[in-house]
């Protein structure tokens, strides 16, 4: 059999093509991951720095006297950030030409912080997460483990100064430490295609779809990245071109994905970073600590009847509060929060919504029913609460929620 070897103009192109759709995608991914990295830094750096802590609602927030679940919060949001920045400039081949030795320190405080912040996620997924379940931690270990691993690796070929290798390894280290990143696009896109959150228990955040999105995160884009370097180092033209063709609709996809988490969640994190108002929740909280939950509330109203300047009451601060709260296991205290809120805000269907997971936490099933119907009559898209209430009756959550 005669084998007909393609022109090599055709190679060139379908060469030409594929490095422009690597491009692409990886020009999408690093603007979404700076934004991503930017929402981090400014809510999180910038509540900190207020002494706002208790805003932060991840793995179970911020907690007094929890030393080393307090410090793995920290390093892991810390790290997070060095690597939203840090990774995505390892891969800029012009800045790894003209400045290789930034190239290779950054490339170790990149690591370092990779493996950190993987370190302080997996004791916050086992050791501090209430939410999840058993597959969806296995899914996280093993990102963990597959970022250690490939770390070594990649450090092990840059020492033998085998580039080529060095360089594939550097890039499934990149791919899966940005898993937190891939499964907010996924998340979202998910629930924008379906109209409304599918296939999750809003209450542990359990179910078919946050557990395929465990191991999606990293094992799809490690998939993607497979085939490109396969067909990156295979001659023929087919690969090249089929390779580049789903990089483009991946590049599609996640300037998608980015802007509907961008204007869903990142915006508004940013914007909560950079509201520099006194929370009410964190002088409530000071009062209930010393004086209780009674003292807190006439605090509130005194406070809402002769509102103080550049004071913040949003009803996130007192829904943020209860929560921490009901974190605590101090379910009354969150329940008389909640109902403060809706005495505030009373067109809110979030704040009963609230009030129906308060009261479900403390076993009154009736309370929970009528306060999960009032936030559907004030909101029929409230899904959490469509899902909840269909769950408290004893039928199967609709649509699979």
């Amino acid at each position: 059999m005669t084998t007909i070897s393609l022109p090599e103009p055709s190679l060139r192109r379908a060469t030409a093509t594929l490095n422009a759709a690597v491009r692409s995608w990886f020009v999408v991914t690093f603007l979404g991951q700076l934004i991503f990295g930017f929402a981090l830094a400014a809510f999180y750096g910038l509540t900190a720095a207020r002494g706002d802590l208790h805003r932060w609602q991840i793995t179970g927030g911020w907690k007094p006297g929890d030393s080393a679940g307090n410090l793995s919060i920290a390093v892991h949001l810390s790290m997070a950030v060095v690597v939203m920045a840090g990774g995505c400039l390892q891969l800029i081949p012009r800045l790894r030409i003209r400045y290789p030795r930034f190239h290779r320190v950054n490339g170790r405080v990149y690591m370092l912080a990779g493996i950190a912040v993987s370190g302080a996620g997996m004791y916050m997924t086992w050791f501090r997460s209430r939410v999840g379940d058993l597959p969806q931690h296995l899914g996280s270990t093993l990102d963990a483990v597959l970022i250690w691993v490939f770390a070594g690796i990649a450090i092990r070929y840059a020492m033998r100064r085998d580039i080529a290798a060095h360089r594939r390894w550097a890039l499934r280290f990149f791919v899966v430490l940005s898993a937190s990143f891939f499964i907010r696009l996924m998340l979202f896109l998910v629930f924008a295609v379906a109209g409304g959150p599918v296939g999750i228990d809003p209450m542990t955040f359990s179910g078919w779809l946050p557990t395929t999105l465990s191991f999606a995160q990293y094992l799809l884009p490690l998939a993607i990245l497979e085939f490109y370097l396969y067909a990156q180092r295979n001659p023929r033209v087919v690969q090249k071109f089929a390779a580049a063709g789903l990089l483009f609709v991946m590049t599609l996809v996640t300037a998608t994905g980015i802007v509907i988490v961008t204007a869903g969640d990142w915006l508004p994190t940013i914007r909560k970073g950079f509201d520099f108002r006194t929370p009410v929740a964190v002088t409530l909280s000071s009062t209930i600590e010393r004086n209780g939950i009674d003292a807190a509330v006439r605090q509130y109203r005194a406070l809402r009847a002769t509102p103080p300047p550049n004071y913040n009451f949003d009803e996130a601060e007192l829904n943020s509060l209860g929560y921490r709260l009901l974190r605590g296991k101090r379910v009354p205290e969150a329940i008389r929060i909640f109902q403060l809120n809706a005495e505030a805000y009373p067109k809110s269907s979030n704040v009963y919504d609230s009030l129906g997971e308060a009261y479900n936490r403390a076993g009154n099933k009736g309370q929970a029913v009528a306060y999960y119907q009032q936030a559907i009559l004030l909101n029929p898209k409230n899904y959490t609460a469509a899902a909840m209430l269909q769950k408290l009756r004893g039928g199967r959550v609709a649509r699979a929620f």
